[in-house]
C-alpha cells in the first residue's frame, strides 16, 4: 500500500530552514496536516540548538528544503589517516535507526546478560505498536526488562518523550536504575521536583513539556488537580506504569487511579505496564489492563479468550528461568520460631476466645467478624489490639447505647486483659530480642556490620511504632541506626529511607516497615535478613514481602524468619497452626507452580485475608485446612492461571541471542569512537580529555554547548566540577553502582559510556560539522583499483508519520564510466578495509572529475534501487497489513454485536436505550477509525526515498 506525499523528510535528513542547515532528528504528523520537524542546528549560527519547525507554516515564507543529494559537493579529506571522514561516517551510522525487530542496544546496558530479560523487548518489537504488560514474578527484574525495551525505542527514534508513573517510595530507585544502567535521564517530579519546576516556568506553561523524560507518582497525579489538567494536554512517545495492578478496574466501577491510567494509555504510542500480580482472578479486572494496551482487543470484558490477548503480556516465574540464572538467585532459607505465650498473653487469649459480641459480629468488616479482626490485631501486637478496641469503643459511643451495652462491656474486659501485656510480658518481642542478641541463635544480629542489615515487616502501624520505640534500646542501637517506613511518610521521606537502607555509609542498620514497603522497592543490596513479626494472612503478602530481599542480584542467602506464638488456649493454638500452614503452602507454591497466589485463586490481598479469616471462623482444624483446596471459584468462565499460560507467547533461550542485531561500524567500540572524537574536537575546544585505555576510563571538560544540553536533564546527573567521567566496561560500571552506595549522594560519578548517553548524542552532532552543507568526504584508498569509485549512500523510506520504515546503507561501484553493481555497506567495508585497516593520507589527493560527473547518475540509480526495495517491502507487508485491517473489521463487528446484545437485554425507556446505544456505537466507530488510521500511517510507506551521499571512495 502506498501513499503520495509532498514531503519525503525523514529522521537523518539534512534540511535548509530559514537559510540555516538542520539535521532532522524526529518527524511527527502535525495537526495542521503537515509535518513537525524536530531538528538540531548544523550551521554556525544555529549549531547544537534544538528547534521544531512546522512545514506548513514555514511554507508561507520559505519552504523547508531537503538538500538535493545529486548536488552534493565532494570534498577531499585532508585529515590524518582520514579520521574526519571515519568519525563523520560513524556518526551517521550511529544516528541511523534500526527498522527490524532485532535488538541493537538494550542488551549492551550495564547489566548481566540474561536471555529471559530480553524477551519482553523482542516480543514487543514484533508488533506494529509496542504496548505490553510485563508481568514477571517478584524479583525477576521487571525494571531492567522495561529499560531494555525503552533503550530500543530510543534507538529507533520512538522514545524522545517518556513518562514513568510509579509509587512514591520508588521514584528515586526507578530513576537511578534507568540512569545508571541505561543512561535514560528521568527528571523526578516529587514534591520538591514539582516546586522546582513551578519556579522555573511560567504558570501557564505545561511542565510535562519542559522535560522530555519524567518520573512521577500516581498519588501526585491523583492529588494535584493542576497537574491532571496538564496531563490531559500532553503526549508522550512512551508511558511506563509501574505496579500496574493498582490501576486495574475492580468490580464495575473505576477508581481514580484507573481513570488516570486510561487517560495515560491514550496519550502515548507505546505503553509498558509492570506488575508481579497482574490480576485479581476476575476476567473483567484483567481485561481492563488489556484494553489499556489495546482498546480493540476485547469486546466483552466478561467473556474473552487467550487469542484475544496474545502478544499483549509476558509472565514468567523463578522456576521458569532458573536454568538461565545459575548463581543469580540464591536459595532462600526459611525458619519459624515457636514462642510460648506468657501468662498475661494467655489471659488475653482466653478472653478473646471466650468473647461473645452479639451485635458487633453481625456487622462484618472486610468480610470478617469483628472478633476475627481483634484476633488478627492481637496476633500482631497488644498495641495493635488496643488501638482496634479503642477505635471501636469510640465508634460505639456514637451509636444507640442500648444496642451495644453487652458488647461494650465485653470489649472493656478484653481491653483490660490486653493492657496487662507489657513489653516485658510480650513474648514475641522478648524472644525477638533474645534471638537477635544471642550469639548461638541462627538469627543473631548485632547491627554493627554496615553490610549486614535487617528488615522487620509488620502489618499494623501500632506494632511498627511499638517496635520502633522498644527494639533499638533493647539491642543497644542508637536513633540513627533505625528507621520506619510506612505510607504516612511523605514521598521525600520514603525515598530517603529506601536510599539510606541501601547505602554503605548510612548509619541505618534496622528498617521496621509496614506493607507499603512490600511492593517494588529493592532492599537486597545490603540486606539478606527479613523477619515477619506478624504472619501474613495473605499468600500475596508473603510473596511481596519476601521479594524485597529474595530477588535477582541478591548475593547472599536470603534468611527469612517467622515468629509464631504457641498458646494453651485451643482455639488460638489451632488458628496459629493454620497461619503456619500458610508458610508451608507459600514455599511449596514457589517451588512447584511459581505463583503462591494461585493456591487461593482470588489474586487479591483483601480477598485472600477474608478466606483465611473464613477458615478461622469456621473452626477448621489444622489437618482439615491442610487438606482443603483453598482456591475460590472464579466469577467468570476463566481459570486465569491456565488462561494466561495459554495466552503466553513462547520463547526459547537461544532465540534472544539469535535476534541480536549489529549496525555496521568503523570503530572497534564506543570507547575508541569517543577517544578519537574527543581528541579531534579538542583541537578547537578546551576539552582536555584524560584517557586511560587500560582501565577503559576517560574524563573530559564540559564545553558550553554540552552544558546547555545538561541544563534540561536531571540535577542528579549534572557534571561535577565541570568534568564528566566515563567507562564502557560493564563490570567497572556495576562496581561503581555498588560503590556509590557508600557516597553521601549515592549517585555514581562514573557514567556508562554507550550509544544512548547524552554525550554520545552531542559527539555525533559535533563531528558531523567537519564537513559543510551538503558536502561528502572523498577518501583515496590503495585497496581500490585506479579507475574504481565507490559511492557510499544511505537511503531511508519513511512511513506517513515520518518514521523510518526502511533504511539501507549501501555502495554503488563505478569503474570507468560503467556501473559495476550495488553492495551492502558491510561488504564494502570488508572489501576495502575501511575501518579495519589504517590508511595513510598523503594530503594532496584531489577529487577525480569522474567521481563528480557520475554523481547525478549514481543518485538516480540509488533512487530506482530504493524504489525496488520499497516494492519488495510492500509486497511482503501488504498481506500482513490487509490481514490486520480485516481482523480489526471483525473485531469492530464483535464490539457492535456485544453492544447490541447488552442493550437488548437492558430494561430502560426505549428513547434512552436508543440514545445510549448510539453513543456507544459512535465510540466504537471512532475507536476503530483512529486505530486503523494509526496502523495505516505506521505501516504505509511514502512514495519517495530520502537519499544521502555519505562518502566517496576512489582508487
Amino acid at each position: 500500500m502506498s501513499q503520495k506525499s509532498a514531503s519525503t523528510l525523514a529522521p537523518g535528513s539534512r534540511v535548509l530552514v530559514r537559510d540555516a542547515e538542520w539535521l532532522v532528528r524526529r518527524v511527527d504528523r502535525a495537526s495542521t496536516g503537515g509535518q513537525a520537524l524536530t531538528c538540531v542546528g548544523l550551521s554556525e549560527l544555529v549549531r547544537d540548538r534544538e528547534a521544531t519547525f512546522l512545514t506548513d507554516l514555514e511554507a508561507l515564507h520559505s519552504p523547508v528544503k531537503s538538500l538535493d543529494p545529486a548536488r552534493t559537493r565532494l570534498v577531499a579529506d585532508s585529515s590524518n589517516q582520514y579520521q574526519d571522514s571515519l568519525l563523520y561516517l560513524e556518526s551517521l551510522l550511529r544516528q541511523t535507526p534500526p527498522t527490524d525487530s532485532r535488538l541493537y542496544t538494550g542488551h549492551q546496558a550495564a547489566m548481566d546478560f540474561v536471555p529471559y530479560q530480553l524477551d519482553p523487548a523482542l516480543q514487543a518489537l514484533e508488533k506494529p505498536r509496542q504496548r505490553i504488560l510485563i508481568a514477571d514474578s517478584v524479583g525477576l527484574g521487571k525494571t531492567l526488562e522495561a529499560g531494555v525495551l525503552l533503550s530500543e525505542l530510543i534507538r529507533r527514534g520512538r522514545g524522545k518523550r517518556i513518562l514513568v508513573v510509579t509509587m512514591k517510595s520508588m521514584l528515586t530507585q526507578f530513576q537511578k536504575e534507568l540512569w545508571t544502567r541505561f543512561t535514560i535521564p528521568l527528571t523526578r517530579l516529587d514534591s520538591i521536583g514539582l516546586q522546582r519546576v513551578r519556579s522555573r516556568i511560567p504558570t501557564n506553561h505545561n511542565p510535562f513539556y519542559y522535560f522530555d523524560k519524567s518520573i512521577i507518582s500516581m498519588d501526585t497525579l491523583k492529588q494535584d488537580n493542576e497537574f491532571r489538567v496538564h496531563l490531559e494536554k500532553a503526549t508522550w512517545d512512551v508511558i511506563v506504569i509501574d505496579e500496574a495492578h493498582n490501576v486495574a478496574e475492580r468490580g464495575h466501577g473505576r477508581t481514580q487511579r484507573a481513570r488516570l491510567a486510561r487517560l495515560l494509555s491514550r496519550q502515548s504510542d507505546s505503553l509498558i505496564m509492570l506488575s508481579a500480580t497482574p490480576h485479581d482472578g476476575r476476567a473483567r479486572s484483567f481485561a481492563s489492563l488489556m484494553n489499556m494496551l489495546d482498546p480493540t482487543a476485547i469486546a466483552n470484558q466478561d467473556d474473552y479468550g487467550p487469542d484475544d490477548i496474545k502478544g499483549l503480556f509476558i509472565r514468567r516465574f523463578k522456576k521458569d528461568i532458573q536454568h538461565q540464572v545459575k548463581g543469580s538467585f540464591q536459595e532462600r532459607r526459611i525458619s519459624t520460631c515457636h514462642i510460648p505465650a506468657t501468662e498475661q498473653e494467655e489471659r488475653a487469649f482466653a478472653g478473646l476466645a471466650g468473647l461473645n459480641l452479639h451485635s458487633l459480629n453481625n456487622k462484618r468488616t472486610g468480610g470478617q467478624l469483628f472478633q476475627t479482626t481483634l484476633e488478627k490485631a492481637l496476633f500482631s501486637s497488644p498495641a495493635a489490639c488496643l488501638e482496634t478496641i479503642d477505635a471501636r469503643l469510640r465508634q460505639l459511643q456514637r451509636e444507640p447505647q442500648a444496642d451495644y451495652v453487652g458488647d461494650v462491656q465485653s470489649l472493656k474486659e478484653l481491653r483490660s486483659a490486653v493492657a496487662e501485656i507489657t513489653s516485658e510480658s510480650f513474648s514475641r518481642f522478648q524472644k525477638l530480642v533474645d534471638l537477635l542478641s544471642s550469639p548461638s541463635s541462627e538469627l543473631h544480629w548485632t547491627g554493627k556490620d554496615p553490610l549486614d542489615r535487617l528488615v522487620i515487616f509488620t502489618e499494623r502501624i501500632a506494632t511498627l511504632e511499638f517496635l520502633y520505640r522498644h527494639l533499638p534500646p533493647a539491642l543497644g542501637l542508637k536513633d540513627r541506626h533505625v528507621e520506619r517506613l510506612h505510607g504516612g511518610l511523605s514521598d521525600i521521606e520514603q525515598q530517603r529511607v529506601v536510599e539510606d537502607f541501601g547505602r554503605d555509609e548510612s548509619p541505618l542498620r534496622l528498617l521496621i516497615a509496614s506493607d507499603v514497603a512490600s511492593e517494588g522497592i529493592n532492599l537486597h543490596y545490603l540486606c539478606h535478613r527479613l523477619i515477619h513479626f506478624d504472619i501474613p494472612w495473605s499468600l500475596m503478602v508473603f510473596q511481596q514481602r519476601n521479594g524485597r530481599i529474595d530477588r535477582y542480584g541478591q548475593e547472599r542467602t536470603p534468611l527469612i524468619s517467622y515468629l509464631a506464638i504457641q498458646s494453651r488456649e485451643p482455639k488460638i493454638h489451632g488458628d496459629m497452626r493454620i497461619l503456619e500452614l500458610l508458610i508451608s503452602k507459600d514455599e511449596e507454591a514457589i517451588k512447584n507452580i511459581g505463583d503462591p497466589s494461585a493456591l487461593m485463586g482470588v489474586y487479591d490481598v483483601e480477598a485472600e485475608e477474608a478466606r483465611t479469616a473464613g477458615a478461622l471462623e469456621q473452626g477448621l482444624s489444622p489437618d482439615d485446612f491442610a487438606a482443603r483446596d483453598l482456591s475460590a471459584p472464579q466469577d467468570g468462565p476463566l481459570d486465569l492461571l491456565a488462561f494466561l499460560e495459554e495466552g503466553q507467547e513462547k520463547s526459547s533461550d537461544t532465540s534472544a541471542r539469535q535476534r541480536l542485531g549489529q549496525m555496521p561500524a568503523l570503530f572497534a567500540d564506543d570507547f575508541e569512537y569517543v577517544r578519537l572524537g574527543l581528541n579531534r574536537l579538542d583541537q578547537d575546544n578546551d576539552l582536555s580529555p584524560d584517557i586511560d585505555e587500560s582501565l577503559r576510563v576517560l574524563d573530559m571538560n564540559v564545553p558550553g554547548d554540552l552544558l546547555h544540553r545538561f541544563a534540561f536533564l536531571p540535577r542528579e546527573i549534572q557534571p561535577r566540577n565541570g568534568r564528566l567521567k566515563f567507562t564502557d566496561d560493564k563490570d567497572t560500571m556495576q562496581e561503581e553502582i555498588r560503590r556509590c552506595r557508600k557516597d553521601e549522594q549515592a549517585w555514581p560519578e562514573l557514567h556508562y559510556l554507550w550509544p544512548l548517553h547524552p554525550v554520545l548524542q552531542w559527539l555525533n552532532d559535533r563531528v558531523q560539522t567537519s564537513f559543510g552543507r551538503n558536502e561528502a568526504p572523498v577518501l583515496t584508498l590503495p585497496s581500490l583499483k585506479p579507475e574504481e569509485i565507490i559511492y557510499i549512500l544511505t537511503g531511508i523510506i519513511p512511513n506517513r508519520k515520518g518514521q523510518p520504515l526502511i533504511q539501507n546503507w549501501f555502495g554503488v561501484t563505478v569503474s570507468g564510466r560503467a556501473f559495476k553493481g550495488m553492495e551492502p555497506l558491510e561488504k564494502i567495508l570488508e572489501r576495502t578495509g575501511l575501518g579495519s585497516s589504517t590508511f595513510s593520507n598523503p594530503g594532496n589527493m584531489k577529487v577525480s572529475r569522474q567521481a563528480e560527473e557520475m554523481l547525478p547518475d549514481v543518485v538516480q540509480k540509488a533512487m530506482k534501487w530504493m524504489n525496488e526495495v520499497r516494492r519488495e517491502f510492500e509486497n511482503r507487508v501488504n498481506p500482513q497489513l490487509n490481514a490486520h485491517l480485516e481482523k480489526l473489521e471483525q473485531l469492530k463487528g464483535r464490539h457492535r454485536r456485544e453492544i447490541q446484545l447488552y442493550f437488548d437485554e437492558k430494561y430502560m425507556p426505549e428513547n434512552v436505550k436508543s440514545r445510549r446505544r448510539d453513543e456507544r456505537m459512535r465510540e466504537v466507530e471512532n475507536l476503530f477509525a483512529e486505530y486503523m488510521e494509526w496502523i495505516e500511517d505506521t505501516m504505509t510507506t511514502e512514495e519517495h526515498s530520502s537519499i544521502k551521499v555519505a562518502a566517496v571512495l576512489q582508487g
